[in-house]
């Protein structure tokens, strides 16, 4: 795995098509993890595929919820299709209530 972003309580990880996210995502460090993504996902060959792994983040965070947003439109603008978005439970819980579940190709939750 190449570390794309170290931030005081969270880690964005690359591996092969996965980008991994874990600790805590929060508002002052959300504009840079989605650009440290972006700039990830923009490598990426049209028609291919990518995973977003959140199955890590900690808490409840609409900032991470946002960030994996912005991810979700830039793959699609660039033509990259999202295969498997895997949240942490308490990230799926926020997920499903703001109505988002059905935006996004949930894996099985991660076990709380």
């Amino acid at each position: 795995m190449s570390v794309l972003l170290e931030q005081r309580s969270s880690c964005l990880e690359a591996d092969g098509c996965r980008l991994a996210v874990t600790g805590e995502v929060g508002f002052e460090g959300a504009a840079a993890m989605a650009e440290a993504g972006t700039a990830w996902l923009v490598e990426r060959p049209a028609g291919s595929e990518v995973v977003f792994d959140l199955g890590g983040v900690g808490r409840v965070s609409s900032a991470a919820l946002s960030v994996l947003l912005e991810w979700t439109r830039q793959a699609r603008d660039a033509g990259v299709e999202v295969s498997v978005v895997r949240l942490s439970a308490p990230l799926e819980r926020l997920t499903r209530v703001a109505g988002l579940d059905t935006l996004l190709p949930l894996a099985e939750p991660v076990a709380a």
